[in-house]
């Protein structure tokens, strides 16, 4: 009797697992993730206002009365960043601007010159850069930073750079520097 008890028993307890639910199953998938990309040889070379991949760019001797007045600009200078040489299974190319130079509140490059006797450092006075077209780039978020369409593994994509008053300026050296990384598509 005690044995068909305890056979009773088990048969019942094993019945009841098996038709118990899946607890780790049965939630149904909310969706799905797909990963892609693409690897590609990094070939590209970059030339810097018609040098090499970190050049300088020089800009115009302007006075002090160009630059009266906050949000004032002078010495506009075009420049360049000519990509050549890129796998052709790129399409587009676009330079995202950084460093610690930048200017946190206005996206703009703050001049870190040293005073050498006896020249001082122009007070007040930033270098904004432009896309080729004029539009302020911000520095902090690479707004406005234009994209160029590869053609046969090269675009040149066109900058101006130009000095900015953050207050009305005092005479003296500007020097300041930015690094660029290339984003491809």
């Amino acid at each position: 009797m005690k044995k068909t008890l305890l056979t009773a028993a088990l048969i019942a307890s094993f019945g009841v697992i098996a038709m118990a639910p899946n607890i780790a199953g049965a939630a149904a998938p909310d969706g799905t993730i797909t990963f892609t990309g693409k690897v590609v040889a990094n070939t590209c070379t970059f030339s810097v206002a018609g040098g090499s991949a970190s050049n300088t760019v020089q800009l115009p001797v302007v006075f002090t009365t160009a630059l009266n007045a906050a949000g004032s600009v002078a010495g506009n200078t075009p420049f360049t960043i000519k990509v050549s040489g890129c796998d052709p299974n790129l399409t587009s190319v676009q330079e995202q601007f950084g460093g610690a130079n930048i200017n946190a509140a206005d996206g703009n490059l703050k001049n870190i010159a040293t005073a050498t006797s006896p020249q001082t450092v122009a007070g007040n006075v930033e270098v904004q850069l432009l896309s080729g077209t004029g539009t302020a780039i911000n520095l902090n978020t690479n707004a406005n930073s234009p994209v160029g369409t590869l053609s046969s593994g090269g675009v040149t994509l066109s900058y101006q750079a130009q000095y900015y008053a953050t207050a009305a300026a005092t005479a003296g050296l500007v020097n300041t520097t930015v690094t660029y990384t290339t984003q491809y598509q």
